[in-house]
């Protein structure tokens, strides 16, 4: 055995000794409890960065700790490997992205072996491989054939330069991020999934998910937005022509006093035609983001159609305008508008002298509600609304409801903020959507024997259009003999990403997509682990999909993952100059040398290369614009892998952000190195021998409690809490209580025996390699990971002593111990015997005498 802690030599060692032995290899077994750990796979962008490392970590803890549970234990990794980034380093680089791709995946899996990760390789998948992708194309031709799938003209960011639609945050001061070519709104077909056929579904199962953190349930309800109210319906003036609104706030009807319509309404695009102004202001508006929260926030624009509606209640006529805030693919394109109680229709009705209409007063007749500063947007009674003056809101919702549809006029709707998902992307490295279109204009998808329809890989990017859109000849193929056209767009991301939980359980399966069997055994993951940026939308589209398989009864679970962990980001320092035209340039905190203060703050920063200082920019999330990122291999290199996992999970609680303080790796690189030499101490001392609890003294069966009261806490902290950091910490302490331990006796070493083999059992979740080496030099010839996890023992639990503070007046004057079952009064007159009691005491008058049972005593005198 090695004398001293060498993480090199022992990390290589007991990594091939895992990959030998496939410890992690996962197989179906009925006769043993499954538990299914899953962390979210990464994007293969080259490296790991610390982010990975802790949700990897801490996707490690739980299964190892699950698999000393006795339990059998399935954790996969794979690999989010489509996507626009790999399109853009691939022209950085100058070459395609496939092979930019399967190198980082090989750099990167080498990074997680490294790290010691317990993963199951035999169930690798990359979604970039026609083995994951054709079962996704196979599935979305079962969608089609259901009626799940459909084609329509859909609103997009159109880049007029790469000629790719663009997602929201690719638009920057409306122009493309890439090309800086004005951003056009441009309808294009796409191919959508009817995921609100499922939005009552995804909402009321919400319910059921509670171990889910309570901030994404909100989240995820917020964005489904589930809503009570009316469609009503506006008639155009002088024409057979109309159009619906939806409203929350039917109170308000009264109140309308113009309507809205989206600038690519068709009614706006008929009425542009004899209306040059109105053509002008639609063709502004294609430079329109389509983001919720940037429509809130830009300036409201409007242009007057020309056309009146008439009020379905008063027969009255409004004005009818297209503006800016309005978006054909939110609702019907239309919205009905209340400037009286509505501040962004005020604020519209403001700029365009438009009138405003109180018909909501305040509930109380003491409160008024100033229309002339901003729109009051309370629920109250209704005023200016005839016959329906007086009621309150949900009394005027029904009466005014019921009125529209016995009128013919509306209808009694629940609609949901949720919208069907747009699957189609413009770009090249994605997943062929498997449809062919024919000559006659119908699509129909590709044969399920024709599939997959494979991505060419060997492809040159010229940094404008898809090489599958510029090669006709790819598109090519026939159909029953006829002439057709592949489609040329490829997959959202999101689609890889929403089912690849479930192909781990049958990744190898090349004739299915799933196998009932193995899905159905694993399924739902017991443990999901991964950032909160995926609160929304990975996670609402993975349980919408898990929904899509149980239906096509491939699984027979509901949801796909019964308990979410969401961690924390990790920050570090961050370091900088800005020279004297105004240009910022970050440093590596490699590169700069720190002075403290005594607090361990930093005082002052200079970067080694010159010798010169640079300003210190705080805490920040790691991110290469920072250039604060720390690179897993340099640490793991330096000190070893358990060392930055055991910093990782100590630092802070999982879900709490993680600053990175090199002080703090130091620390735990110092605590292993100090656990290493209690344990070869121990074995050295040659003695084992049995535990006789009762020929054991008060100060042993004192330690004895110590132990196995950290086995229960760590136990719970684990396994129920999930507050890994405390779990350590306590480790730590006892571990501090074995170093001052006697070892003179035969029961002294064998109290130790037993402790330094629970600690070694405790910590193997967190530092696996150094732990599987002390398993082994105790003279186990098991594996540590099969050998059970540590049981408190109840007997040991059980307090002789206690120990009990005493105070005169507040302050701290002694300490007794006295027997557990004492009763009040000898532990009172024991606590005012004591001598240093007396001082304090004598010649005073004892007031009183409270006693914190088993605690505290505490004399009152003067």
């Amino acid at each position: 055995m090695e004398k001293q802690y060498n993480p090199q030599q022992i990390e290589q060692s007991v990594q091939q000794y895992w990959e030998k032995n496939k410890v992690f290899q996962a197989v179906e077994d009925a006769s043993k409890e499954k538990y299914y750990c899953l962390s979210m796979f990464p994007y293969p962008s080259g490296r790991l960065h610390m982010g990975h490392v802790r949700n990897y970590t801490i996707g490690d803890v739980i299964s190892r700790y699950q698999r000393m549970q006795g339990k059998n234990v399935l954790q996969p990794m794979g690999w989010d490997a489509f996507g626009l980034p790999a399109e853009n380093a691939a022209i950085a680089n100058n070459t395609a992205p496939a092979n930019w791709t399967y190198s980082n995946i090989e750099y990167m899996k080498n990074q997680l072996k490294s790290l010691g990760f317990g993963y199951d390789w035999d169930r690798e998948v990359a979604t970039c491989k026609k083995d994951y992708y054709r079962w996704e194309q196979w599935f979305f031709t079962r969608l089609y054939e259901k009626g799940l799938v459909y084609k329509k003209n859909a609103t997009v960011n159109w880049d007029p330069v790469d000629h790719t639609v663009l997602a929201n945050e690719q638009v920057i001061d409306g122009r493309g991020w890439r090309s800086g070519a004005l951003v056009e709104q441009k309808e294009i077909p796409q191919w959508f999934i009817k995921i609100t056929d499922y939005a009552e579904e995804l909402l009321a199962e919400l319910d059921e998910l509670t171990d889910w953190p309570e901030q994404v349930v909100a989240m995820q309800k917020n964005w489904i937005g589930r809503s009570e109210g009316v469609e009503i319906t506006f008639h155009v003036e002088g024409s057979n022509d109309q159009f619906d609104v939806y409203t929350t706030r039917p109170d308000t009807l009264y109140g309308v006093t113009y309507v809205a319509l989206a600038a690519q309404h068709p009614l706006a695009l008929a009425a542009a035609k004899s209306n040059p102004e109105l053509a002008s202001f639609i063709d502004e508006c294609k430079n329109t983001k389509v983001a919720e929260a940037e429509l809130a926030t830009m300036e409201k624009k409007g242009c007057d159609t020309g056309l009146k509606a008439i009020h379905p209640l008063t027969g009255e006529s409004v004005p009818v305008f297209a503006a800016n805030f309005v978006l054909m693919g939110y609702g019907s394109g239309a919205v009905m508008s209340v400037p009286g109680h509505d501040q962004r229709d005020w604020e519209f009705a403001q700029k365009y002298n438009l009138p405003i209409k109180q018909v909501v007063a305040p509930l109380d007749d003491n409160e008024k509600a100033d229309l002339s500063e901003a729109a009051y947007t309370e629920k109250g009674k209704l005023v200016n609304s005839a016959e329906f003056d007086g009621l309150d809101f949900t009394a005027a919702f029904d009466a005014i409801s019921q009125k529209l549809v016995s009128e013919g006029k509306g209808n009694k709707k629940v609609n949901y903020r949720l919208r069907d998902w747009g699957v189609s992307r413009q770009r090249y490295w994605g997943a062929p959507i498997p449809m062919l279109n024919l000559e006659n204009g119908e699509s129909v998808p590709v044969p399920a024997e024709q599939l997959p329809v494979e991505l060419p890989e060997d492809v040159v990017m010229n940094g404008v259009i898809s090489p599958i859109k510029a090669d006709p000849e790819w598109a090519k193929t026939t159909y029953n003999g006829q002439p057709a056209l592949r489609e040329t767009d490829t997959f959202d991301t999101f689609m890889e990403s929403s089912w690849y939980y479930a192909r781990y359980c049958s990744s190898q399966n090349g004739d299915a997509m799933l196998d009932p069997a193995q899905a159905n055994y694993w399924l739902p993951v017991d443990q999901y682990v991964g950032g909160i940026e995926h609160a929304i939308l990975h996670l609402l589209y993975s349980r919408f999909f898990h929904k899509l398989l149980r239906d096509e009864g491939l699984v027979e679970s509901n949801e796909p993952f019964k308990r979410l962990l969401c961690q924390g980001m990790v920050l570090a320092d961050s370091y900088f100059r800005t020279d004297e035209n105004g240009k910022t340039t970050w440093f590596s905190p490699a590169d700069v040398e720190t002075e403290k203060d005594d607090k361990g703050r930093i005082v002052k920063a200079t970067l080694i290369a010159d010798g010169k200082e640079v300003s210190h920019g705080g805490m920040t999330k790691m991110s290469k614009s920072k250039n604060n990122g720390i690179d897993p291999q340099q640490v793991i290199d330096q000190y070893g892998a358990d060392t930055i996992r055991l910093f990782t999970m100590f630092a802070a609680p999982p879900e709490q952000t993680l600053e990175w303080i090199e002080s703090g790796v130091e620390g735990a690189n110092r605590f292993i190195k100090r656990l290493w030499k209690l344990v070869q101490g121990h074995i050295d001392s040659g003695v084992i021998a049995d535990i006789n609890a009762d020929a054991l003294s008060n100060e042993q069966k004192t330690l004895r409690r110590e132990v196995h009261k950290t086995i229960a806490k760590v136990s719970d902290d684990i396994g129920r809490r999930q507050t890994f950091n405390t779990a350590i910490a306590a480790i730590m302490e006892l571990l501090n209580h074995l170093q001052k331990a006697p070892q003179e006796s035969e029961q002294d070493h064998a109290i130790m025996r037993e402790a330094v083999i629970a600690v070694v059992q405790l910590l193997t979740p967190v530092t696996p390699h150094v732990c599987h080496q002390l398993w082994q030099d105790l003279g186990f010839d098991t594996d540590v990971e099969y050998s059970g996890w540590p049981v408190a023992d109840e007997k040991a639990l059980v307090e002789d002593e206690k120990l009990i503070i005493v105070q005169v007046n507040g302050k701290l004057r002694a300490k007794i111990t006295v027997a557990a079952d004492a009763d009040e009064q000898s532990v009172k007159q024991k606590a005012q015997d004591e001598d240093n009691v007396k001082q304090f005491t004598d010649g005073k008058t004892v007031r009183k005498v409270i006693y914190v049972a088993g605690k505290l005593v505490n004399i009152v005198a003067n």
